[in-house]
């Protein structure tokens, strides 16, 4: 998984991605790249709200691909942050990302919910004393 800073270059941009394509076919086989898109990021990573995801799948049998591809992502501008995770045999392909829902959505669905439970607690009932007490069944 790679990050990129969606405010680098688009040719910068092009040039990580192109490099750790060519890194990982000289010693092993690209089975996907998965570009998932400018995404918000859970947390701000180098003052950046949001972050370009990359997913590569690959398979290789050299750790030095490895090394080389780890030691040229630390050193890269415009590499937030990235990750290289082994996989078992036989793990289920990646989810496919979902929509990113914007925030004004949640804050206003959370505001109907907030009003709706609020009428609730308004509305008259049991806590007013109009309901009737439910009836205990019979012991035999």
């Amino acid at each position: 998984m790679l990050v990129l800073d969606p405010n680098a270059p688009e040719q910068s941009q092009n040039e990580v991605l192109e490099s750790v394509e060519s890194m990982i076919q000289s010693g092993g086989s690209l089975v996907g790249h998965h570009d998932w898109g400018v995404r918000r990021l859970a947390y701000e990573m180098d003052h950046r709200p949001e972050g370009a995801y990359h997913l590569f799948q690959f398979e290789t049998g050299e750790p030095p691909v490895l090394e080389r591809l780890d030691h040229s992502l630390k050193i890269a501008d415009g590499v937030l942050r990235f990750r290289i995770i082994r996989l078992k045999p036989g793990s289920p392909p990646p989810p496919t990302p979902r929509p990113e829902s914007r925030g004004r959505e949640r804050e206003e669905r959370g505001e109907e919910t907030r009003v709706a439970a609020r009428a609730a607690a308004d509305a008259p009932g049991e806590a007013d004393g109009d309901a009737e007490p439910a009836e205990q069944p019979a012991e035999a």
